[in-house]
């Protein structure tokens, strides 16, 4: 059984439409991207998926459950990190937590638990502003991991990190999802990192978005260095460039 599936999704607002059938499928352990430019729908389809938004038409699964506008079932990490910067880093991960009414002495016990496997240790009493960019997005997919452990949503999460930063992020993030078999579900418009991480993209295109193409990325995991310079990952974003209709 798939762990996350949406099936024929359609919204519109205030009568201009914005998705159109949309459906796809996020199995165990797996790190899928959806790929799209600018206006195609890819936060609003997470809004749905999510259950922050309802569609007009469509349903969305969570391990054979339906949660079609059902919010607090999948977590969802947007581009910028929001911890708050008056509390500590364990304050800000345990926040979860807390809301689903764990006492705080437990809440705070169980998030430091992680604070190693996530490469966290020793921030825990620190406050966000004294932590590098890619420690505070550490901080934010560990509690982003808290809020649901089954299927994470990420939009754009390491857009604002430069580029060594966001390489060794990558190599990190694989790492950890391997580790607790944590299945994602990605949002970028960086072609490079889609295909990087990618065990399938989900190509989002026109106005209303639809999904016109599904690309399997065969090649295994954890890829090296060097694969961004073969001949298979300029294949790969060719065919990507074509198939959003971007000029090349």
């Amino acid at each position: 059984m798939s762990k996350l599936v949406v099936e024929h999704v359609s919204k519109s607002f205030d009568g201009v439409p914005i998705l159109e059938d949309v459906s796809l499928r996020l199995e165990e352990g797996e790190l899928v991207c959806l790929l799209g430019v600018s206006g195609a729908g890819k936060t609003t389809l997470f809004n749905i998926i999510s259950g922050l938004m309802e569609p007009e038409e469509g349903k969305v699964y969570l391990s054979g459950e339906e949660i079609t506008g059902k919010a607090g079932k999948i977590s969802y990490m947007l581009q910028k990190d929001l911890l708050l910067p008056y509390q500590t880093v364990l304050g800000n991960v345990a926040l979860p937590l807390l809301i689903r009414g764990v006492k705080k002495e437990e809440a705070y016990a169980e998030a430091a638990r992680h604070f190693g496997e996530f490469g966290l240790a020793g921030t825990e009493h620190r406050y966000p502003s004294q932590l590098s960019g890619g420690m505070r997005q550490r901080a934010a997919l560990l509690r982003t991991y808290l809020f649901s452990q089954n299927v994470a949503l990420l939009d754009e999460p390491f857009s604002a990190l430069d580029t060594i930063t966001k390489g060794a992020i990558h190599t990190w993030y694989l790492e950890v999802m391997e580790r607790i078999r944590l299945s994602t579900l990605f949002i970028t418009h960086d072609i490079d990192e889609a295909i990087l991480l990618s065990d399938r993209i989900y190509i989002l295109s026109g106005k209303p978005g639809r999904i016109v193409a599904e690309l399997a990325i065969r090649e295994p995991k954890p890829r090296s260095a060097q694969f961004p310079l073969t001949g298979e990952f300029l294949q790969y974003k060719r065919e990507i460039i074509r198939l959003l209709e971007l000029p090349h």
